[in-house]
């Protein structure tokens, strides 16, 4: 069983679809520690409520990026993580960090990266005028929301769309293709090779969902 760590910083709706699929099973992988930068983030409580290890580890205790980073790191090895999920961690990690994790870091970013990378990436998209957006999950690296893409989920936009609904409807795919990625690790099958990302076995070609979702 594939042993995670989730990194957080606010009110945790990927963290609670990841919680539901490990325990309805569909998720063959057990949450060891979730931590927050963010004391009063909404996604303890969730941990709280489902009997999850967790804790906070604020940027500002720490002297450097660097420090933060390793203390990080060393929290999640000391409970045997195998695999990193970021589920809405608002900070950028670095090198410090990633190489405790190689290719085992992911994210879950509001856009089909690489378009509209950083912050409020819905209202970049509907101030753009694009007629798709999406959603990514990638691998992490140092650059912010670039890393190699491992699945991908189409959403249109309509005329009358704000920054909310669309989020409302990325959101809706999120929660489906963050879990799924997981159960891909969790069954040994993604294999990265550069900026190329292939799950073995998975379906290509479809839509909305690119590769097909199988579980979720």
């Amino acid at each position: 069983m594939l042993k995670i760590g989730v990194l957080v910083s606010g009110r945790g709706s990927n963290l609670q679809a990841i919680i539901d699929g490990v325990e309805s099973r569909k998720i063959y992988a057990s949450i060891e520690l979730v931590i927050s930068d963010n004391p009063d983030a909404y996604a303890l409580q969730r941990c709280k409520r489902h009997g999850i290890r967790h804790s906070v580890l604020r940027r500002k205790d720490f002297s450097s990026k660097d420090e933060f980073e390793e203390a990080l790191a060393e929290n999640l090895k000391e409970k045997g993580v195998e695999l990193v999920v970021l589920a809405g961690f608002m900070r950028i990690l670095g090198k410090s960090f990633l190489r405790h994790f190689p290719n085992k870091v992911i994210n879950i970013h509001p856009s089909l990266i690489p378009a509209f990378q950083g912050l409020h990436a819905q209202r970049q998209a509907v101030e753009f005028g694009v007629k798709v957006s999406g959603c990514t999950v990638h691998i992490v690296d140092e650059s912010v929301d670039a890393g190699p893409v491992i699945v991908q989920a189409v959403v249109p936009l309509l005329p009358d769309d704000t920054e909310e609904s669309l989020s409302e409807r990325i959101l809706s795919y999120e929660h489906r293709v963050l879990p799924q990625t997981v159960q891909w690790f969790a069954e040994g099958r993604v294999e990265v090779d550069g900026r190329k990302v292939i799950v073995r076995g998975a379906e290509y070609g479809t839509l909305p969902v690119n590769p097909r979702l199988e579980k979720f």
